[in-house]
């Protein structure tokens, strides 16, 4: 649709150009799945302009969130390279819009995964190692009050992501009790468990799968961000 197609350019103009240039009443009326379809416009766009897609990230993920949204599941969108970085990599703030940042934890899935509600089992055994991230966001709504329309038109208001050197076997973690900490100079800032992650990052995981297998899309050894906590 070509309304859909010139909201998915003003969220890909700001992507880049950091300014907007939308319609707030157009983006207010849109249903969650036509925000959806948006966010695939925006992802042809932004690989039209030579990005890469390696991933998803799973946002919305504490039911707090979720409440002040209105909205009774997560949401997710894709990762984009050359916006992945090492953890070596000095961020320059002022390239992004009200920068903000959320710890993650990072899969990366070894081999395709396609089903609804796997099992923890068959979710594990598909991860090849786990990394510790740190999500970037160009932490500006556009469109005020807040809306569900433009946190999943903008893949969740996602920036890029830093991914941590270590690589753990998932066999050697307890997932839902795993401890999210952000320092700051050395000094602790917030932490939280990861259980706040829809009771762990695996069932986040499966949300996702479940999502993109009910799109008729499946998973091929890419990269997850699961959402931490906010800082």
């Amino acid at each position: 649709m070509k309304s859909l197609d010139s909201i998915a350019a003003a969220f890909c103009h700001s992507f880049y150009k950091k300014e907007w240039i939308g319609n707030n009443a157009a983006i207010r009326r849109l249903r969650v799945a036509e925000a959806y379809e948006v966010q695939d416009e925006v992802t042809k766009k932004r690989i039209e302009k030579g990005e890469r897609v390696v991933g998803y990230k799973v946002g919305c993920t504490s039911t707090a969130i979720r409440e002040q949204f209105g909205i009774n599941e997560p949401i997710n969108g894709r990762l984009f390279q050359p916006h992945i970085l090492d953890s070596k990599t000095i961020i320059d703030y002022s390239k992004y819009v009200n920068c903000a940042i959320e710890p993650e934890m990072v899969f990366k899935i070894g081999k395709d995964l396609k089903g609804i509600e796997l099992s923890d089992e068959e979710l594990i055994n598909s991860i090849a190692y786990v990394s510790p991230g740190i999500e970037l966001h160009n932490f500006k709504f556009w469109v005020e009050p807040p809306t569900i329309q433009e946190l999943i038109c903008s893949g969740g208001i996602h920036a890029g992501l830093i991914v941590g050197e270590q690589k753990v076997d998932p066999r050697k973690l307890l997932f839902k009790d795993e401890v999210f900490s952000v320092y700051k100079d050395g000094n602790l800032v917030t932490s939280a468990p990861s259980s706040e992650i829809m009771g762990g990052p695996i069932h986040s995981l499966r949300w996702l799968v479940t999502f993109l297998t009910k799109q008729g899309e499946n998973s091929k050894k890419r990269q997850f961000g699961h959402s931490g906590i906010p800082s």
